[in-house]
């Protein structure tokens, strides 16, 4: 991977005298060799992730035959607790080098997750234990992901941002894509419990290569007075300022409109249109392809264009597809009409994901860093099950199609939660 921080350096190492030639060479050499490993270590644990997607409720069906109400629990309490959790636990990350909070958040989960098929083999398991695995994943990841930002910030220069994240993006789609149904299979063959300890094992190996990075981490910011208990000063950095605050509630409305969906499109292609499982899985599988395009082409359009404009244009780009979606018709059309949908949303959130992460780090002033992605994190976190909850509620009092429809309208509200004066 080679980035224009590197070329700069290794400019800047052909100007200097001989001893300090060494020194820069091995800094320009450890900033490529760096991101590769922690590019690999996020590959793993994405995969890791998305074989074991949904596990956790796969578990209390199969294995201690949860009614659907504890199900859901595990959801709405675990994104409830996680943000309460992890609230108090960013001024500590924030005043503290990231590459050990990155790595203890990952062996949390790892340990987390390992627990579950243990108690299942010694026929102990419970559904508290699983309520309480899902909190300390929760958890773990919100610390994680805030530490993570900050630690790429400092090791990623602002111009080379945009194709970092754009690979992380990449990655993400292509994890999605192949996870999910290689973890059906692992599932149908090993038992309901096996993926989870693939996850388990995935975090463990992403510990092994954050924990080989040898470029220094710079040391953390220094508070004084109470700013360092400042639990709150995240979420009054985000909502003050002018740039960032309507980007996350772009954010929130958005992601919270497709969770409103995701699950009623579900039970709409299997239950109301009646699509056998292999054209349920091409609607599913087919559009992610759109997302790594749209990841791919991400950097080229963010170095081309103001990152406002690229932003702004993007987010009411993706806001009308799901309108499509009440209209769906039984047979090959409604495959084809559902595809298309899908795959035009992902497209525009594949080339919006990662321009949007790369301008929020650059907006973000390194002293609240972490505790304003916190903030951000569990925002969102906490909004996610609201939105699921609201959209089966609406389903079950007027309709499935009415519905995804109201899904539609959120989406088209998350565009104008950007106003266009920005993008001048």
């Amino acid at each position: 991977m080679v980035f224009a921080r590197k070329a700069h350096l290794v400019r800047l190492h052909r100007a200097l005298p001989g001893p300090k030639r060494s020194w820069h060479s091995a800094l320009v050499a450890n900033l490529g060799r760096d991101f590769a490993r922690l590019w690999c270590a996020y590959a793993i644990s994405t995969a890791g992730s998305t074989v074991g997607a949904g596990a956790l409720g796969l578990v209390a069906v199969l294995v201690l035959d949860a009614p659907a109400w504890q199900v859901s629990l595990i959801t709405a309490i675990s994104a409830a607790a996680s943000a309460v959790l992890a609230f108090p636990l960013g001024p500590r990350v924030e005043f503290a080098r990231k590459r050990p909070a990155m790595i203890a958040g990952d062996l949390v989960r790892c340990a987390a997750l390992a627990s579950v098929p243990l108690a299942a083999a010694l026929h102990v398991l419970t559904m508290p234990q699983l309520y309480a695995v899902d909190i300390v994943v929760a958890t773990a990841a919100v610390v994680f992901s805030a530490a993570s930002g900050a630690h790429l910030k400092a090791l990623v220069g602002p111009h080379e941002r945009a194709v970092a994240l754009s690979r992380f993006e990449s990655t993400d789609w292509i994890c999605w894509s192949a996870g999910p149904p290689l973890g059906g299979v692992l599932i149908s063959g090993l038992g309901a419990t096996a993926t989870m300890l693939i996850d388990a094992f995935s975090f463990l190996l992403s510990a092994l290569g954050i924990r080989r990075l040898r470029t220094p981490e710079p040391p953390p910011v220094v508070a004084k007075g109470p700013s360092r208990r400042g639990f709150t000063d995240g979420w009054r950095y985000l909502l003050r300022s002018p740039e960032l605050r309507p980007l996350f509630f772009n954010s929130v409305l958005f992601s919270g409109a497709v969770l409103w969906v995701t699950p009623l499109q579900t039970v709409l292609m299997l239950r109301d249109l009646g699509f056998a499982p292999w054209e349920y899985g091409l609607v599913l599988g087919v559009p992610c392809l759109g997302g790594l395009l749209g990841a791919r082409l991400a950097p080229t359009l963010s170095s081309r264009y103001d990152a406002q404009k690229v932003l702004l244009w993007t987010s009411f780009a993706r806001a009308p597809w799901l309108l499509a979606l009440p209209f769906a018709i039984p047979g090959a059309g409604g495959v084809a009409l559902l595809i298309a949908a899908n795959f035009g949303l992902l497209l525009v959130a594949g080339i919006f994901n990662p321009t949007y992460s790369a301008y929020r780090l650059s907006l973000i002033d390194d002293t609240v860093l972490t505790r304003t992605l916190t903030a951000w994190s569990t925002g969102t976190r906490t909004a996610k099950p609201i939105f699921v909850t609201l959209g089966g509620i609406a389903a079950g009092v007027l309709s499935v199609r009415f519905s995804l429809g109201i899904g539609a309208v959120l989406c088209l509200l998350s565009a104008a939660a950007l106003p266009a004066r920005r993008a001048a």
